[in-house]
């Protein structure tokens, strides 16, 4: 995933923010305005604004890690592969050469005075004994940590946990990580096996981003851990606010059903699920919504029962007898809509109990924002942008004084303002109007 120096920048401070330990700011030897935003990066943990450890990556190679070396990071992340398949087709080593190899380069990082970590590429595919020798070696030479790379994503939690109890028993001094790939969908259970097996750190992307199917994704692996060890990794209730930020900085969203932080994580279908949430939570529900910054909601549909519509009423300040909410939810049933919204509902109460309920204000925040886009950029660009954001339900590009119109919708001020935020965090976006709905009134067609 390809970030402006700016994004990085932003993003590692909302990471640090939110009490991630460590952030890898990235190779600075991949191109000018990476290492550029790395310097900026540990300027800002050096000022204090920045609490994170800052990890540089380099390839074991002496230029590279040279041109690492010379940020001054809080530590270099030194990578090669350690399979007999990597050794064979990439690097074109030995074992004993690899050995080598790896004990030079960890060396030269640790003379520059600064932690360092070995990632043993592939390791999840390498030969189990070769792989403690592999971890002995960079542990001698000076590495405090050594990161174990399912590279492919084939471990299973059973073999994760296996891996890393053998290396930690044979080298109980060092400090060990798992890098998971999600290739076959295992990498959250696969680093809670690495983590019960002697793993301290785990390593995780923002939305699950990374190679191909991408790596254990934040949001999922910090709930779970929540919610079987009891122990909050970080700020939980900011998870949506991060997500969100990194689905404008690379205009890819996330799934509905994507776990924690999607649109359906938290929202409830099934009219049994339903009347059991409303119930009690924990029925339908692993951890609270409010942990980790989400609310609940139910949707409303032909498969919603009573306790559902009722509910829904209620919060809208109605209060009906038994028999009209029994008339509403076959109506429901009847009409067969996708999803109700609250305007619908109201439509349906209207005709089957013969009571007016109109000017309802809104339960929720309606905005619509104004865009003008720099002269030098495509505003068709700035809108696709726009139009992946959370809470954005309609974009069109327009004539007059605005290039593009907005129109969001949100529980909320506060998420109303984020979203705000996030449109004027995106690169061409010049200036922005808001203007709130206030109030909506039925029309006569």
């Amino acid at each position: 995933m390809v970030f402006s120096e700016e994004w990085r920048i932003r993003i590692a401070k909302a990471l640090s923010d939110i009490g991630v330990a460590m952030i890898e700011a990235g190779d600075p030897n991949v191109a000018p305005d990476i290492k550029s935003a790395i310097k900026k990066i540990i300027a800002l943990k050096k000022n204090g604004d920045i609490k994170s450890e800052i990890v540089v990556h380099s390839r074991a190679v002496r230029q590279d890690l040279e041109n690492a070396a010379s940020l001054e990071p809080d530590r270099i992340a030194v990578f090669y592969g350690v399979s007999d398949l990597h050794l064979k087709y990439k690097h074109k080593k030995t074992r004993e050469e690899a050995l080598q190899i790896i004990a030079e380069m960890v060396s030269l990082a640790k003379s520059h005075g600064v932690s360092v970590r070995f990632t043993a590429e592939d390791g999840s595919r390498a030969d189990l004994d070769y792989l403690i020798q592999v971890v002995k070696t960079a542990y001698e030479a000076g590495a405090d940590r050594v990161s174990i790379a399912d590279t492919v994503g084939v471990f299973t939690p059973e073999r994760a946990r296996e891996v890393f109890s053998k290396v930690k028993a044979a080298v109980p001094g060092v400090g060990l990580d798992i890098h998971a790939h999600n290739d076959f969908g295992m990498a959250v259970a696969n680093s809670l096996a690495a983590v019960e097996g002697g793993a301290d750190v785990v390593h995780t992307t923002v939305n699950g981003l990374g190679e191909r199917a991408g790596i254990t994704p934040l949001q999922v692996f910090a709930a779970a851990y929540y919610y079987h060890y009891g122990v909050k990794l970080i700020k939980l209730e900011k998870l949506p606010e991060i997500t969100a930020m990194v689905e404008a900085a690379t205009g890819i969203t996330i799934m509905p059903t994507f776990p924690i932080v999607g649109e359906n994580a938290f929202t409830h279908k099934a009219g049994v699920h339903q009347a059991g949430v409303l119930s009690n939570p924990e029925t339908y529900e692993p951890i609270p919504p409010e942990t980790v910054g989400r609310n609940r909601d139910f949707s409303l549909d032909k498969y919603s029962g009573r306790k559902a519509i009722q509910h829904r009423l209620e919060k809208l300040g109605i209060s009906v007898p038994q028999d009209v909410v029994e008339k509403v939810v076959e109506e429901v049933k009847r009409i067969n809509l996708p999803r109700l919204r609250d305007e619908d509902l109201l439509e349906i109460l209207e005709k089957v109990s013969n009571m007016k309920f109109k000017a309802i204000v809104n339960r929720h925040i309606e905005a619509y924002v104004w865009l003008k886009v720099a002269n030098n950029v495509y505003t068709t660009s700035v809108a696709r942008r726009v139009a992946t954001l959370k809470n954005v339900v309609s974009v069109s590009e327009i004539t007059g004084d605005y290039d593009i119109v907005v129109k969001i919708i949100a529980e909320n001020t506060e998420e109303l303002n984020r979203v705000i935020e996030n449109i004027r965090e995106i690169k061409g976006v010049a200036s922005t109007l808001t203007s709130i709905v206030l109030k909506e009134l039925p029309t006569n067609h």
